[in-house]
């Protein structure tokens, strides 16, 4: 009988995250994004607050003297078969632990789009643009997990949920259906789903959403 699992690549254990990783980047990630809300302006585009998010990571990762991972910028991706100078992609902000380094394709990806109840454009860029970069393996190929970060630009987030959860399943089929689980008291709700990259590997994705309606 096998010991192997589909959803951990065979052989490149710097694409696998424990328990306590995963734990790491959604405390990281939603205190970092509590941190900059103060600072995110209104209508500000995507970009912009990204920037603004992934400075406040950094700073509330120094805070928390978390020496085990570097937060980075934004991530391009090079076709690394060829040798012409194009880019596949760009991730909005990815993580780097101990056991990544010394491997450009080990990372914990974070991409990251505004969404919105009634914001039905946005809310389908949030698939469209965000999550099948990782179905196509255009992000995080042979990962055993990567995170859509959602702000949610207005309330109330349920609706953001279950119309995402809506979309996946016409598009995946109904095994992308999206679990909740225990929300971080600086989100409005964390769940996970499983898809299928190109080839059968299993890639796990958490959705996280947070509150970036302006501060008051």
């Amino acid at each position: 009988m096998s010991l192997l699992t589909p959803d951990v690549p065979f052989g490149l254990p710097t694409f696998a995250l424990s328990a306590d990783q995963i734990a790491t980047v959604l405390d990281l990630v939603c205190r970092g994004t509590q941190e900059a809300r103060g600072d995110v302006k209104p209508k500000m585009l995507e970009v912009p607050m990204t920037m603004i998010v992934r400075k406040a990571m950094r700073r509330v990762k120094k805070t928390l003297e978390l020496t085990n991972l570097e937060v980075r910028g934004e991530h391009e991706l090079e076709n690394m078969a060829t040798t012409d100078a194009a880019i596949l992609g760009r991730i909005d902000i990815t993580l780097k632990f101990l056991h990544q380094f010394g491997n450009e394709d080990a990372y914990v990806a974070i991409e990251c789009k505004r969404v919105g109840a009634t914001l039905s454009t946005l809310n389908a860029s949030y698939v469209t643009n965000g999550v099948d970069r990782f179905v196509t393996g255009q992000y995080a190929t042979g990962h055993e997990w990567g995170f859509m970060l959602g702000y949610v630009l207005a309330l109330p987030a349920e609706d953001v949920v279950n119309t995402v959860d809506d979309r996946l399943r016409k598009t995946y089929g109904v095994v992308a259906k999206l679990t909740p689980e225990t929300a971080h008291a600086m989100s409005l709700a964390i769940l996970e789903g499983a898809l299928s990259q190109k080839g059968g590997h299993a890639i796990r994705l958490k959705h996280i959403f947070v509150d970036m309606t302006p501060a008051a």
